[in-house]
């Protein structure tokens, strides 16, 4: 028996309980993983709340964990007991202190990445590569809108946009957070609860927009990131903290002739070398320090509802990790 968090019913973070679970002995194309550190990500509030469709219930959340192989599957090659491993994606069950996991959603973590670092990479890392290298290119010279700006994605497109070459204007909601977004590399930072973004941006850009807007918020900051873009500009919706924003008609993106696309971690990694070579690209960025995993708190694993709780409430900056209290 393992400890895990379990959630028998959709709800606040107070649906979350501490048990004994039982997780068994890997099967084929399986490898068991003791977890050294497992990152939050909004996706598990979305999953705990009901807004994504649910696993069935009752469930183990979490969706990314670094660990240690513990035991392989028959006939499985090129992994060995002993091995650190990064993980994430479907099925849920990070938020344990040993789970199975497919070999095919592990990717090796180097030696000289620490695992706390190193739980964050699998979704916030391949999420802002495939946002800023592959949704869209961002280039030299082009200027970005990055919405919560100092939160645990926003942190580091701020950072990889600012590498490449973009002018980087970032929306936050306190005078701290706009001081961590600084640091990140934004050249430009509204406090949206004091400025009107639409108006601020216009006037960093002389009127002429942005060519993308990264939007992590949804409800409340949809129709002013379309305003803020420039004619073809790219309007990239990609979580939402605020709720999901309100029909949109076609005819809104005439005017400008704008893209506007819903893209997952999913689909920009259908494969395994898709898998293996974001994965790669953002270990190699941390190592040469093009990016930092800012991890400003971690939480013991039996304290997940309050860590829940906290990155609701924006009580949080960067990536939060869950550690197993046997850690």
């Amino acid at each position: 028996m393992v400890k895990a968090i379990r959630i028998h019913e959709l709800g606040g973070p107070e649906v979350m309980k501490w048990e004994d679970v039982e997780i068994g002995e890997p099967k084929d194309g399986e490898i068991k993983v003791k977890n050294k550190a497992i990152g939050l990500n909004f996706v598990d509030i979305y999953f705990r709340k009901g807004v994504y469709k649910n696993p069935t219930i009752p469930y183990t959340p979490g969706v990314e964990a670094v660990g240690v192989v513990t035991a392989v599957g028959p006939g499985l090659t090129g992994i060995k007991v002993g091995d650190l491993v990064a993980h994430a994606g479907t099925p849920t069950g990070a938020y344990a202190e040993e789970q199975i996991v497919p070999a095919e959603k592990l990717v090796p973590v180097p030696s000289s990445i620490d695992p706390v670092i190193a739980a964050c990479v699998m979704v916030k890392g391949r999420t802002a590569q495939y946002l800023v290298r592959k949704c869209f290119k961002v280039e030299q010279g082009h200027t970005v809108l990055i919405h919560a700006a100092a939160g645990g994605v926003g942190s580091l497109l701020c950072q990889w946009a600012n590498f490449l070459g973009a002018t980087v204007i970032g929306t936050v909601s306190t005078k701290d957070k706009a001081a961590q977004a600084k640091a990140d590399g934004c050249h430009h930072v509204i406090l949206y609860k004091e400025e009107d973004f639409i108006a601020r941006v216009d006037e960093i850009t002389s009127g002429k927009g942005v060519e993308v807007v990264y939007d992590s918020v949804g409800k409340d900051t949809f129709e002013g990131s379309l305003a803020c873009l420039k004619v073809r500009g790219c309007m990239v919706t990609f979580g939402e903290s605020s709720g999901a924003p309100d029909p949109v008609p076609l005819s809104a993106l005439a005017a400008k002739s704008l893209f506007l696309t819903r893209p997952s971690l999913r689909g920009y990694t259908c494969t395994r070398d898709e898998l293996l070579q974001t994965a790669s690209e953002v270990f190699d960025n941390v190592v040469s320090g093009v990016i930092r995993f800012r991890v400003n708190r971690t939480y013991p694993l039996s304290q997940a509802a309050q860590a829940h709780a906290d990155l609701e409430n924006r009580r949080t900056v960067g990536s939060v990790v869950l550690v197993p209290d046997s850690c």
